[in-house]
């Protein structure tokens, strides 16, 4: 039955088949939209004024308008409405509530397959700080958001605690994501609760992973078993290890010539661990000069164990590459969210239904972002987020957008 006061529009046409969100469109378009939600089973049954193609496109304009009310980011969806002859004045927007019916019907897993079915590494050959040594750098590293202080929100994610026993006032809720360093497009991604560590979250990334990557992570992943299961899937890895007494030991095997060394990796403890066979890799020990008296020390294992292949003092400067996943979540966080800004969902489905949406938000405009810089010739990195978001934001209600 039609929602009270709903007035089918004289064209017969469903909003689904005009509502269009721009550029995002040419990442996420409407027959691959409608594919993924039959494959999650969240097609609707019968006819409806918000059906499930309009409010995947409304997850993830809600990352473009993180701070407008539900009715203004359906606004933006429908402006473009007007081009179709007709249907602007035969179309009632839907309540509030409705919108938010709506989201809870399509929950999160569509937008989690829409991500995981389209976000591909985007760098190209020609694109600079995409490779080293034929292989494409990726990093690998987390970050928390705010999410709504509700009790459900509250004991699904958890909270931070802070000083004196006190826990913060919002819930968190930790990503833990891959991206291309050289284009920032983060391609793979695990959402959990505050309370589950990053590692927790690597395994189910590592099936991302595959020959030709190169893979750079900070000190708090390495594990023996997680180094072990990360070399098992093909990539090379370049990680940053510790190097005080809680740090991994190497045994020595080779000096090599440009300064690096290899070693044997193999765990002390449980008895059976140490009838595993020992894992071969090659340790550099670098110090940067930056004009202190007791500069930091920082060790790398790398699977790239030739320096005829790749120099020490290349993959030293490869490693600095791994804070361009940082600068990809401070696109996310500061610029596309809104900086302090807490999550609207109140419910841990909707939690991550918003964050799903977030994620794809992003990597479509990386995406247009990429393609730009091929067109120019300039690095991805030279090209300003800030200024693709406002264009993207431009697109939403642009006519020319919208199907005939």
């Amino acid at each position: 039955m039609p929602r009270a006061g709903w007035v089918k529009p004289e064209t017969g046409r469903r909003l689904s088949d005009l509502v269009s969100v721009g550029v995002l469109t040419r990442v996420f378009p409407p027959d691959l939209v409608d594919e993924v939600i039959a494959g999650v089973g969240r097609t609707e049954l019968r006819h409806r004024s918000l059906p499930a193609r309009v409010m995947a496109y409304f997850s993830i304009g809600m990352a473009l308008y993180s701070e407008g009310s539900y009715e203004d980011v359906l606004a933006q969806l429908t402006d473009g409405l007007s081009w179709a002859s007709g249907w602007r004045e035969s179309y009632r927007p839907p309540s509030k509530s409705a919108i938010f019916q709506a989201r809870a019907r399509l929950g999160s897993a569509p937008l989690a397959a829409l991500f995981q079915r389209v976000a591909r590494p985007i760098g190209t050959v020609q694109m600079p700080g995409v490779w080293l040594a034929g292989r494409r750098l990726v990093a690998i590293d987390g970050t928390c958001l705010d999410v709504a202080d509700t009790a459900a929100n509250a004991a699904h994610f958890g909270r931070p605690g802070v000083s004196k026993g006190e826990q913060a006032a919002f819930p968190q809720a930790r990503v833990l994501a891959l991206a291309e360093c050289g284009t920032h497009a983060v391609f793979a991604a695990e959402i959990g609760a505050y309370t589950q560590s990053e590692t927790a979250l690597t395994d189910p990334l590592l099936g991302r992973l595959e020959p030709g990557m190169l893979v750079l992570a900070d000190r708090g992943f390495f594990s023996y078993a997680l180094w072990r299961k990360a070399i098992g899937t093909g990539a090379d890895l370049l990680w940053r290890i510790r190097t005080d007494k809680a740090g991994p030991k190497p045994t020595h095997v080779e000096d090599l010539p440009d300064g690096s060394w290899l070693a044997h990796l193999r765990r002390t403890t449980p008895a059976a661990a140490r009838r595993e066979e020992p894992m071969l890799v090659r340790v550099v020990d670098y110090s940067i000069d930056d004009g202190r008296e007791n500069s930091t020390a920082y060790r790398l294992f790398t699977t790239l164990l030739d320096p005829a292949e790749v120099a020490a003092v290349d993959l030293a400067a490869a490693y600095t590459q791994r804070w361009e996943i940082e600068l990809a979540f401070d696109e996310l966080k500061t610029h596309q969210r809104g900086p302090r800004t807490v999550l609207r969902s109140k419910s841990p489905d909707l939690v991550l239904q918003e964050i799903w949406g977030h994620l794809c938000c992003h990597y479509a405009i990386r995406c247009l972002m990429a393609q730009a810089a091929t067109r120019s010739g300039h690095d991805p990195d030279r090209v300003s987020f800030v200024a693709a978001l406002r264009i993207t934001r431009q697109t939403l209600a642009h006519p020319g957008a919208f199907p005939p």
